[in-house]
């Protein structure tokens, strides 16, 4: 945006972050008939990241902020969901087809890339670090600060989407607790081109370490280690190395890919997680996504949820009524849901990725006795989820 430029009154929205759920938030808003800004403070576009996979809730989500198609032609079913097998090799489950549910995968880049194209040109500002916003009952300020100067806007409704460590909540929420660090870190990578193909998905259970591998368009491979860790911001000298260390010697094609995936590209995170909010929304402020509700990625829902998010918002925003009533709808809507997915997500790492034997031979005989109905009550509370449906609201030109 222009330095000082004022948003006119009216539907309009002003969206914090630029990545996955910012986007989808946006997509959502413009479906419902609102004018649309994201103000994104990295001063370039683009998604970093690896892969990731998503269940059939967040598919739905895809469909009803209109880029099902897409999101599906960019992804690859995986049956990471129900291989799962131990270092050895052995089989915990096996994917039946018919009974269980294929997950689809995707690149990060990719999907932030298709979404971004979904939006006009001139929707989304890089460069732009908020510093102040003010709900004042009938719109909410927004104060940011450009490479040109410092800037004012305002808008009917502000969506902070701008991730764990949200700026917007820091300052409306002050009392907020901290992100916690789950003892967990992650080590996540992407294979060449063809190197090691075709590949099913599945994921090795160890004690206290986890491998999860899903296929990519492209005959690429996503993998990803998790493992138990004391405390936060323990370095290595490389990254790669250090997986090959942990899991080099398990099953194949485990050391497969490894070798198919350049050092430079592996990318290393300590887990954080969110304690949950009394409440997602501040008279005309909302939070979405991570901002809101950032979860360990046990369960494979915290960008499924931030879809969610998007979906429930617009719909309760399409019918031109009060915004304060509609974002405390979609507070009530999604709060539940959300922190109980979040709960759900920080105790299965607990079992999981336990380093103790006695729990790890529990889970793993558990598991192998598991029937279909076990799976599809653990996987229901979280895939069984209908979208709103969003209004088509009235067109209005982005600002």
């Amino acid at each position: 945006m222009d330095e000082q430029r004022v948003v006119p009154d009216g539907r309009t929205a002003l969206v914090v972050g630029a990545g996955i759920g910012g986007l989808a938030a946006a997509l959502g808003l413009r479906r419902a008939g609102w004018a649309v800004q994201v103000l994104e403070r990295a001063p370039a576009l683009g998604e970093v990241g690896a892969g990731w996979s998503f269940a059939p809730n967040a598919v739905r989500a895809a469909d009803e902020l209109g880029i099902g198609e897409q999101f599906r032609a960019l992804s690859a079913p995986s049956r990471a969901g129900t291989n799962l097998l131990t270092p050895s090799g052995a089989s915990l489950m096996r994917f039946r087809p018919g009974r269980d549910e294929v997950l689809l995968a995707n690149h990060r880049a990719d999907l932030h890339r298709m979404m971004l194209s979904r939006l006009p040109e001139g929707v989304v500002h890089t460069g732009t670090r908020i510093v102040e916003v003010t709900p004042s009952g009938t719109d909410v300020g927004v104060t940011y600060v450009t490479p040109q100067g410092t800037g004012h806007a305002r808008a009917a409704v502000v969506v902070a989407a701008d991730g764990i460590h949200s700026t917007v909540r820091r300052q409306l929420w002050p009392t907020a607790p901290r992100p916690v660090f789950q003892h967990i870190t992650c080590w996540r990578g992407v294979t060449r081109s063809g190197s090691v193909w075709p590949v099913d998905g599945f994921q090795t259970w160890g004690r206290g370490e986890r491998v999860g591998v899903h296929p990519l368009p492209g005959k690429r491979a996503y993998w990803f280690l998790t493992v138990r860790q004391k405390r936060a911001g323990v370095h290595y000298p490389d990254d790669l190395a250090e997986v090959r260390r942990r899991v080099g010697h398990w099953h194949d094609p485990i050391p497969a890919l490894l070798e198919a995936t350049t050092a430079e590209s592996v990318l290393r995170h300590d887990i954080y997680d969110l304690d949950p909010l009394p409440r997602y929304t501040m008279d005309r402020v909302a939070l979405l996504g991570d901002a809101a509700h950032a979860m360990t990625p046990f369960l494979a829902q915290g960008a499924s949820q931030a879809l969610e998010d998007s979906v429930v918002l617009a719909a309760e925003l399409a019918d031109g009524g009060p915004v304060p009533a509609a974002l405390d709808r979609y507070d009530r809507a999604r709060r539940p849901r959300t922190q109980l997915i979040a709960r759900m997500a920080r105790t299965d790492p607990h079992y999981s990725l336990s380093t103790s034997p006695l729990t790890y031979h529990l889970l793993t005989a558990v598991t192998r006795l598991a029937s279909t109905a076990v799976v599809r009550r653990k996987t229901g509370r979280l895939w069984d989820w209908t979208p709103p449906r969003i209004p088509a609201g009235r067109r209005q030109p982005h600002i």
